[in-house]
C-alpha cells in the first residue's frame, strides 16, 4: 500500500485493486470508508474509478455505430456488467510523490472492442484531495466513454446530505433505471434529508449542480465538488450498512439507453477528463 501526505492530511492507494483509494484520512479520522489490510475487491475500498462507463448495461448488451457488443457480467450473481473495466483490473502507480499520484490503466480489446488508456492524477491538500479521471481512445475506431467516481463514506450518527437536483431514475428489483421521477421521491435531499430511514438506495439523480454536503452532529461537514460533466449524482444507502456511497458521474446508468445518458463519443487519440475534490 502506498501512500502520500500533506500536514495532517493521508491519502493511500492499492492500484492492484482497481486503481481503487484505501483510505483517507484528516487528523486520523477516516473521511472516507477505509479499506481493511490485504482487500482484494475494488467494493470494500474508499473509493474507485468508473471507466469507461458508470452503472448498469441491461445484460451487457448494446450497439455502437453499427457494432453489436455483448460484455460478460463482472458482479457474481448479477447478470447486468457494471462500472467498465478499470474497476476490475490491476492499476500501474507510476508517481507517489509531493503530496501528488499518477495511476494508469492500459485496456487492450476484449469484449469491450476498444483499445483505451485511463489514469487518475490525485492532488492531496490541507484537509482534502482532487482526483482528476481522464481515458484516451488508443484505438483505430472511436469509442463511447463514460466516467465517474465511486467513494464511500462512513455513516455517522444523524447524518444528512444535502444535493441539488431536479428528479431521479426510479430502478426494478434488477437495479435497472425505468423511469424518471421528476422532484423529491423517498429522501428530498435537495432540502437536506437524514441519511436514515429509507429503504435500499440505489439511485441516480438528476440536474445534480456538482456540490453534495455530507453534515453530522459534532462532526465537520464532508463536501464533494466534480466538475461540470458530473451532472448525475448516484447515492447508495445500503439499509444496515455502515457506509453510503456519494457518486459523481459524468454519464448515467443503462448508458446506451434512449435520450441523453452522458456518453461522449472519442475519435481516435481524443480524451475525456473529470475531476472531484472531497474536501473536511
Amino acid at each position: 500500500m502506498t501512500a502520500i501526505e500533506k500536514g495532517q492530511a493521508r491519502l493511500s492507494f492499492v492500484p492492484e485493486v482497481g486503481g481503487a483509494v484505501a483510505s483517507f484520512t484528516v487528523a486520523g479520522r477516516d473521511v472516507l470508508r477505509p479499506a481493511a489490510p490485504g482487500v482484494t475487491d475494488a467494493l470494500a475500498t474508499a473509493c474507485f474509478p468508473l471507466v469507461p462507463f458508470c452503472n448498469r448495461i441491461p445484460h451487457g448488451r448494446f450497439a455502437f455505430e453499427g457494432r453489436s457488443v455483448v460484455l460478460p457480467p463482472n458482479l457474481a450473481g448479477h447478470p447486468h456488467p457494471l462500472h467498465g473495466q478499470g474497476w476490475r483490473a490491476a492499476w500501474t502507480l507510476e508517481r507517489a510523490a509531493g503530496g501528488e499520484a499518477l495511476l494508469s490503466y492500459d485496456h487492450a480489446p476484449d469484449a469491450w472492442p476498444w483499445a483505451y488508456r485511463a489514469e487518475q492524477r490525485f492532488v492531496l491538500g490541507e484537509a482534502s484531495f482532487r482526483a482528476e479521471l481522464t481515458v484516451i481512445n488508443t484505438g483505430e475506431k472511436a469509442m463511447p466513454a463514460g466516467l465517474g467516481f465511486h467513494p464511500y463514506f462512513p455513516r455517522r450518527p444523524g447524518e444528512t446530505l444535502t444535493a441539488t437536483n431536479d428528479g431521479v431514475w426510479l430502478i426494478d428489483t434488477e437495479v435497472l433505471p425505468t423511469l424518471h421521477h421528476p422532484g423529491p421521491w423517498e429522501a428530498d435531499w435537495a432540502a437536506g434529508a437524514p441519511i436514515e430511514g429509507h429503504g435500499l438506495i440505489d439511485h441516480c439523480y438528476t440536474g445534480w449542480d456538482q456540490r453534495a454536503t455530507l453534515r453530522a452532529p459534532g462532526g465537520p461537514d464532508t463536501v464533494v465538488t466534480a466538475s461540470p460533466d458530473c451532472r448525475w449524482l448516484h447515492v447508495y444507502v445500503p439499509p444496515g450498512e455502515d457506509f453510503l456511497c456519494v457518486e459523481p458521474c459524468a454519464s448515467r446508468p443503462n448508458p446506451f439507453g434512449e435520450g441523453e445518458t452522458g456518453m461522449a463519443v472519442l475519435k481516435p487519440g481524443e480524451r475525456r477528463s473529470i475531476w472531484m475534490e472531497v474536501r473536511t
